[in-house]
């Protein structure tokens, strides 16, 4: 038994890490749908027509996982609307599949949407990509209604509620009032 565990936290999207997990993303997701392993071209072009600029605070969040240190999984998350996140991009490189890096992900992923004030995650994804649909249900998501335009990669789509963030109207209030935080030099 691995004694190594799993850190992941928000990353940008252009790091070196994260953009070699993305290309692998789109490899492996391109080479399932075309049935052959996808060319350069193929994956360049899909990485072209899916600027992820929008995974980035307000708006979005994106995140690396590292297993041992080494960074094996990504994932991204949108805003659809004030209480809607879309995950996208999830993915867990075949190697450290089975490692728990799939639910520290999603967990990770989750805790972005909340703090971003979204209390429900959304995606849509391929019937051939079983391993994250599977992951998708142990985690409790569960199959709704298609939404937004329809595409030939959106097969299936699922969703998941959150609850209520914490800064929501009507959120559980601490029984006492917090102290005030701490001020220098007149702040």
């Amino acid at each position: 038994m691995s004694h190594q565990s799993w850190f992941v936290g928000p990353e940008h999207f252009a790091t070196a890490d994260a953009a070699r997990l993305r290309l692998a993303y789109y490899a492996e997701v391109a080479g399932r749908y075309w049935g052959r392993p996808a060319t350069e071209a193929e994956i360049a072009r899909g990485l072209a027509e899916d600027p992820p600029d929008a995974l980035t605070p307000p708006t979005g969040e994106f995140v690396v996982g590292r297993y041992g240190g080494e960074a094996a999984c990504c994932g991204g998350l949108r805003l659809l609307d004030a209480g809607t996140a879309e995950l996208t991009r999830v993915y867990v490189s075949p190697a450290a599949r089975g490692t728990g890096g799939g639910g520290a992900l999603l967990a990770a992923l989750a805790g972005a949407a909340r703090r971003l004030g979204a209390h429900r995650l959304v995606l849509d994804t391929r019937l051939d990509l079983v391993e994250a649909r599977g992951l998708y249900v142990k985690h409790g998501f569960r199959e709704i209604p298609a939404y937004g335009e329809p595409g030939p990669y959106s097969q299936i789509w699922y969703g998941k509620e959150l609850g209520a963030p914490a800064s929501a109207p009507g959120a559980a209030r601490p029984a006492r009032p917090a102290p005030a935080p701490h001020r220098r030099g007149g702040q």
